[in-house]
């Protein structure tokens, strides 16, 4: 009893911990084979289930491709139904062509089987014609002869005997259509450009202002001549050089001329005399401070001056080149009259006689206004300004409007476009107005006697007049030796050498008097 109760308070603990061990093992044993055969279970599940699933996608994917491919079988046979159809209609187009053609072709082969009946027909007939003018002709040399005969005259003297008589009956006919037609011209055309130049005067006025080719500073006392020359000549020969002009000192008291080709530098010449008239300080370092002064103002001014011309007459687009030498033209002249106004005026003369006509009037204004833009560098540059002008417009990209109009406003080339001779007119309007431009006695009696030598030449002429400043001509001619249709033919001759022979302003009118005086004295 003692022995079972020690074994059994000393072999109880152990057996359960040794059962506790078994337990425990089975325990570790046993659970990952119910885990695995727990996972073993889930998978066939998602197995069984996915192939559920993949029948049914694989039934919905056949019955969605069955009806895709009857969609596309009907849209496929719908289509074939519409190309027999296209196919249908255009064999029957080709087939009403191919009959069409059939009938053009039967049409052809009709008419040219008429034609070449047509032609035989002709054939037969200018065989006809042939052999009847060559009996016509036989009439005619056997008629020749016996009138050759009869007459006494061969058909040459004939001939030449009839086209005198013809040609002095014609020639006298011919002068009274062409005079009649061109009085009748000069009644329409001489009224209205009368009034369409008279307009354009009447919308533009200018005052005569007369300028002068040498400029002349004042001095306020004979002791600044001595200043301005300096100790042995050294401020002279230092403004001379600085401004490449010549300066006049005289004995004309107070008074300095300055002399100089260039207009550009004249004008800067006798600027900086006046600033240094007044400044006082006349020394060379002074005066190359005044010189390069006034040489800047003057360009400022250029400056200014073209875009004020142009702001004026309404021009735009115009490079500043061009404006700098329409500026450069304020200090040119010609015959005295200042070559910037002179353009101004030709500008207006011009677009307003454009505007009358329905024409441009801004493209006419500029073409006034360019035209003698060649004067403003023609001191600098080789070729009349006329030459420089045109190489000028080409040059800054100008219209062949403007550049035609610079090259014939002095009949130096023909005149291809209306502003053209607008300009030309506006030109000659502006150069030959009262006051407009003065011209030595010399030339002006030389061109009075020219014009009345032209005349004397002629032996019908009794006396030629030169009158109205050489700008009208009358001649008086012996009624006897001339008749009126003479007359007429007179005065165009006459017109025409002035035209070839002679250089003038403006325009010339020649008038032929052929006067008859019968007289009786009563007793």
């Amino acid at each position: 009893m003692l022995v079972l109760n020690g074994f059994t308070e000393v072999g109880l603990p152990i057996i359960c911990a040794v059962a506790g061990l078994l337990v425990g093992a089975s325990v570790i044993f046993f659970i990952p084979f119910f885990k695995k055969q727990r996972d073993q279970n889930k998978a066939g599940k998602i197995i069984r289930d996915a192939e559920i699933k993949a029948e049914h996608i694989v039934k919905n994917a056949q019955l969605d491709g069955k009806q895709t491919i009857n969609e596309m079988k009907n849209e496929a046979d719908k289509e074939i139904k519409e190309r027999k159809l296209e196919l249908s209609a255009q064999e029957n187009k080709l087939f009403q062509r191919e009959q069409s053609i059939d009938k053009r072709d039967a049409a052809l082969i009709a008419k040219e089987t008429s034609l070449d009946e047509k032609n035989e027909t002709l054939n037969r007939r200018l065989k006809d014609v042939d052999k009847k003018e060559q009996i016509l002709q036989e009439k005619i040399d056997s008629i020749i002869v016996e009138l050759e005969k009869v007459a006494q005259m061969s058909t040459q003297e004939a001939k030449d005997e009839l086209f005198k008589r013809v040609e002095s009956k014609v020639s006298r006919e011919i002068a009274s259509y062409i005079k009649n037609k061109e009085d009748e011209a000069k009644e329409q055309v001489v009224a209205k450009s009368q009034e369409l130049l008279a307009q354009a005067m009447a919308k533009y006025a200018q005052d005569t202002t007369i300028e002068k080719t040498v400029s002349v500073v004042a001095l306020p006392n004979d002791e600044m001549k001595g200043r301005i020359i300096g100790r042995e000549g050294r401020n002279i020969r230092t403004l001379e050089t600085l401004l490449g002009v010549d300066l006049i000192i005289d004995d004309t008291p107070e008074v300095i001329t300055v002399s100089c080709f260039n207009p550009i530098r004249r004008e800067i010449a006798r600027m900086s005399l006046e600033n240094l008239i007044k400044d006082g300080r006349i020394q060379p370092g002074r005066i190359e401070e005044i010189v390069e002064k006034c040489k800047q103002e003057i360009e400022e001014t250029i400056h200014k001056t073209g875009q004020d011309v142009a702001f004026k007459l309404g021009i735009t687009r115009i490079s500043k080149e061009l404006l700098d030498l329409v500026g450069r033209l304020k200090y040119r002249t010609s015959y005295g009259q200042n070559a910037l106004e002179h353009s101004i005026e030709v500008a207006y003369l011009a677009g307003t006689m454009a505007a009358e006509l329905g024409l441009d009037q801004n493209l006419a204004k500029r073409a006034g206004l360019l035209h003698d833009i060649g004067k403003a560098v023609d001191f600098e540059m080789d070729g009349s300004h006329v030459e420089i002008g045109a190489r000028l417009a080409k040059k800054y990209g100008e219209s062949d409007v403007v550049i035609n109009a610079i090259e014939s406003h002095h009949d130096d080339v023909p005149a291809k476009y209306i502003i053209s001779h607008l300009v030309q007119a506006a030109d000659t309007l502006s150069a030959a107005r009262p006051g407009a431009r003065s011209e030595m006695l010399e030339n002006y009696i030389q061109r009075i006697e020219k014009l009345e030598e032209i005349c004397k030449t002629y032996e019908c002429v009794n006396q030629a007049y030169a009158m109205q400043s050489g700008r009208e001509l009358r001649v008086m001619v012996a009624p006897d030796k001339i008749d009126d249709i003479g007359a007429y033919n007179l005065v165009r001759e006459i017109r025409e050498r002035i035209e070839n022979e002679m250089t003038y302003p403006g325009q010339i009118k020649v008038s032929v008097i052929r006067e008859v005086r019968a007289s009786e004295i009563a007793k």
